[in-house]
């Protein structure tokens, strides 16, 4: 496949590839404050379209939006001494409002959970106030050292779920739930296939019982977490003194659980799914399905498509710039519309126009009549076949080591995942982060443990993935 100017070839190198489609594709831009993004229209389209389709999932699921203060006063974020030892060194200070300077500092929120406990803290009285499922869809900043374009800024656009339950069983019910709500998000809308397990004590959330991931793993076999959902107990709630009322009339803790997804999961859909020509975005996500690309006088035709598209209600630009067709089908491609519709005057003498799909580039030849059905069709098919390729590849680069040797055997000569047997001790499982880079993603809860620790060669009590990570 050749590649499209001003950007590099993927295989050539990764990281700047990225970045060449990132700009090419007009997704970002870099801005005047260090370490920060413009999310362009297009980017931010893209993430508006994720918002409605998981905020839509989280209303069905009885949950409500809040807005939580962008501020935490010193005070409030050390009631949880082990939260916040987690997010200390990425912490941004406010020190003056105005010209003057606070009796005390507000931290600028890395995440809310403080936010949110303080204010349950309030409003929990009895079991009929339980649970509370509430989300917040808001900017965080954690000053991160190295950044990268939706990957890894300083300031994030996320969603964060915060709620308290009745019941122990409540709560962890509601963490692998909403686990599950992102699991399907990533499969269905954007055909990513993702590892779902546990974290180790280790690779845990700051604060947590039990925290859970979804690993995705890119072109480059390189792992990025795509979302996570904890348990955190009554830990938070007894910090806090957050307590109700129970049926039998005694004073109960209540128990909390958080979860969330970023804009990472755009670069996630470019990593995983992008080509040498530019992006290549799943019709069930793409804010615009469907690119109009008329050549020449050919406005009955035009016009009678966008009445069909309309009535369909599938979403499309069509783009009449005073450029060449050749520059025209290049920008689609790089944009990564699903498909693009060729109008020309030869097709329409067999009363046809020529649908180009981008996933695989094959031209097909349609009637004007049957374009809304073809259409539909195809983003079906498109949808399948971007999941099902980065599936296989995937699959293709998990492997599996039984001792020390295969794994260091993998580890420094192929990209992707490792599965290994694991004794659950910190520090075999440190060993392999420092020798490699790489770290544990998620337990794999659901197959036989039949050798050795991979490490140490005592006895495993785990199945883990190990990865290198984004």
């Amino acid at each position: 496949m050749s590649e499209i100017k001003g950007i590099t070839p993927r295989d050539v190198d990764f990281a700047k590839w990225y970045t060449d489609v990132v700009k090419q594709a007009g997704l970002v831009d870099y801005s005047s404050v260090k370490g920060s993004m413009i999310i362009c229209p297009y980017g931010y389209a893209i993430w508006e379209q994720m918002q409605k389709v998981l905020d839509e999932e989280f209303k069905k699921t009885g949950h409500e939006n809040v807005q939580m203060p962008m501020l935490i006063p010193e005070s409030l974020l050390n009631v949880e001494k082990e939260h916040v030892s987690g997010f200390a060194p990425e912490v941004a200070w406010v020190t003056y409002g105005g010209s003057e300077k606070l009796e005390e500092r507000l931290c600028i929120r890395p995440t809310s959970e403080v936010l949110f406990c303080d204010y349950y803290k309030k409003i929990i009285k009895s079991y009929r106030d339980l649970p509370k499922l509430y989300n917040q869809w808001c900017t965080i900043l954690r000053w991160e050292k190295t950044t990268r374009p939706f990957l890894r800024s300083r300031e994030i656009l996320w969603q964060e779920g915060h709620t308290m339950h009745r019941t122990e069983e409540e709560a962890r019910e509601e963490t692998l739930r909403m686990l599950h709500i992102y699991e399907d998000f990533q499969k269905n809308y954007l055909a990513i296939p993702v590892l779902v397990g546990k974290k180790t004590e280790k690779e845990k959330f700051a604060g947590a019982v039990a925290s859970y991931s979804l690993e995705a793993m890119m072109y480059d076999g390189v792992a990025l977490q795509n979302g996570t959902s904890h348990y955190f107990g009554q830990d938070f709630a007894k910090a806090f003194k957050i307590e109700f009322l129970d049926k039998d009339n005694t004073l109960k803790t209540p128990y909390q659980t958080s979860w969330g997804v970023t804009t990472r999961m755009i670069g996630a859909l470019i990593m995983v799914h992008g080509d040498d020509r530019g992006l290549v975005i799943p019709p069930n996500i793409a804010p615009i399905k469907v690119d109009i690309i008329p050549i020449g006088e050919v406005s009955d035709a035009k016009e009678k498509i966008i009445e069909e598209l309309r009535k369909r209600d599938i979403s499309f630009v069509c783009d009449e710039a005073n450029k060449t067709p050749g520059y025209k089908f290049s920008d689609a491609e790089v944009k990564g519309y699903p498909v693009r519709i060729e109008i020309g005057k030869r097709d329409l003498e067999q009363n046809e126009v020529t649908i180009v799909r981008r996933d695989t580039l094959e031209k097909i030849k349609c009637s004007i009549d049957e374009v809304g059905n073809t259409l539909e069709n195809l983003f079906v098919d498109i949808q399948n076949n971007l999941y099902n390729r980065a599936k296989v590849r995937r699959d293709s680069m998990i492997y599996e080591a039984n001792n020390w040797e295969e794994f260091s055997d993998i580890a420094l000569h192929k990209k992707g995942f490792i599965k290994a047997n694991w004794c659950g001790s910190i520090e075999c499982e440190t060993k392999i982060k420092d020798e490699f880079s790489m770290k544990s993603r998620c337990l794999i809860e659901d197959e036989k443990i039949n050798t050795k620790c991979v490490v140490c060669g005592k006895e495993a009590k785990y199945r883990l993935y190990f990865g290198k990570q984004y």
